[in-house]
């Protein structure tokens, strides 16, 4: 980041203190969020970090591990270890880099987006449930217009 652009932000925040409220209570809830919908997985479900990273790997496309980890801001090792397990299982293939044959590219397999479509069915309907019998129909529509908002501000991170 520029100099310049650094103290552009730096004036923005100091000129709007209410963002970094919005943005404390975004991150606060986002998190309890994932934390619970984590917790809700089944025995033999895939781990939080290897669903993230599952899911993260079908949006990127073919990327290394080093890659993920940046973007999953975790070390190379740790994400080495989630991919590892991920591999094991089926659910991530690795191949040469036609770019490059040093390096490897890591994608889903057909096993990997069965696996995520699954769990993304069920903690939808648990969600859909739950805003069914504690949201009005407003409450709804506004958590319809945040998500591509939330989804474009996960992206500029």
């Amino acid at each position: 980041m520029s100099a310049r652009a650094a103290d552009d932000r730096a004036e923005t925040l100091e000129s709007n203190p209410a963002l970094i409220g919005v943005a404390t209570r975004l991150r606060i809830s986002i998190s309890a969020f994932r934390r619970r919908s984590h917790e809700a997985l089944s025995e033999g479900d895939l781990t939080g970090p290897q669903l993230t990273a599952l899911s993260r790997l079908e949006r990127l496309g073919p990327v290394t591990t080093a890659e993920l980890a940046r973007r999953e801001q975790i070390t190379p090792q740790a994400m080495g270890a989630t991919v590892a397990v991920l591999e094991g299982r089926g659910l991530v293939a690795r191949a040469a880099d036609p770019a490059d044959g040093r390096r490897w590219l890591l994608t889903v397999t057909d096993a990997g987006r069965a696996v995520l479509s699954s769990e993304r069915s069920a903690v939808a309907d648990r969600m859909a449930a739950a805003m069914a019998t504690s949201f009005t129909s407003e409450e709804i529509a506004t958590l319809d217009a945040a998500a591509p908002l939330i989804e474009r501000l996960a992206d500029l991170f």
